[in-house]
């Protein structure tokens, strides 16, 4: 426990010192006021601009709060998902590359409190960064569009938490697998492609990580989907798979360390 607190204190500062703590967040916040924003003033932007065409004339839908909600998530599964695995996926092979790793690797410890350290670090800054995100959203969703209810709210954003999680153990153990390149490709094709290729023939199948977030957003609706608290328990066993695969090649490739 003692080697675990140390190794989750290194990469806290380490974090903390690459300023992750701080634009990772900011990210989610400006992706999450974007389309509440951007939908309530669309007319005024266009007259802004100007430059339109004689009689033109454009018809907004009437937009409701779980719209909004919705199209922020497609925000964050989208160029949040990206940065955010990206910044992931080389958390483990970059120390085995630099050299850095070996300075922890000549001690005796324990690869599981080192793996661990790495996933509640991402976990932490993931969790952090979406719910500043959903928050922001939420202000001008409500200021703008109406409030939803709160504890659906809460719901929806613990949910897409556990996606978070989810993704970051993934990236973590592709990390531990493969040099950095690869493991960042083989995130970006797993997890941000794979919300894509389900968003297009996603329609075939019904229990599916890569659903777990739409659903949680369906949890502001009145509507009960069966196949949310399946969807839920999937991705976690998934989660603790990828997990444990993780843990077994940090062990592995700890000889592959450069000096």
């Amino acid at each position: 426990m003692k080697t675990f607190i140390i190794l989750l204190q290194k990469e806290f500062r380490e974090s903390w010192r690459s300023f992750k703590f701080l634009w990772m967040p900011l990210l989610f916040i400006l992706l999450g006021i974007t389309d509440p924003l951007t939908n309530y003033y669309m007319e005024d932007i266009l007259d802004a601009v100007g430059n339109m065409p004689d009689g033109f004339s454009l018809s907004l839908p009437d937009f409701v709060p779980i719209d909004i909600l919705m199209a922020s998530t497609g925000q964050f599964q989208s160029i949040g998902l990206i940065v955010f695995v990206i910044t992931i996926a080389g958390m483990i092979n970059r120390e085995r590359q630099n050299g850095t790793a070996t300075l922890i690797y000549v001690r005796p410890i324990s690869f599981i409190a080192l793996f661990m350290s790495k996933w509640v670090v991402g976990s932490i800054l993931g969790i952090l960064s979406v719910s500043l995100g959903y928050a922001g959203s939420m202000y001008y969703t409500a200021i703008l569009y109406g409030s939803v209810d709160t504890m659906a709210f809460i719901q929806m954003v613990l949910s897409y938490c556990v996606w978070i999680v989810f993704a970051t153990a993934v990236a973590l153990m592709f990390s531990a697998i493969f040099k950095t390149a690869f493991a960042t490709t083989f995130t970006i094709i797993v997890i941000p492609f794979g919300v894509m290729i389900d968003a297009l023939i996603g329609q075939y199948w019904h229990i599916s990580p890569w659903k777990l977030a739409n659903y949680s957003v369906q949890l502001l609706s009145d509507t009960h989907n069966e196949y949310y608290i399946k969807t839920l328990l999937l991705t976690i066993i998934l989660m603790v798979l990828a997990i444990i695969i993780g843990i077994l090649f940090t062990r592995k490739n700890a000889g592959t360390t450069k000096i």
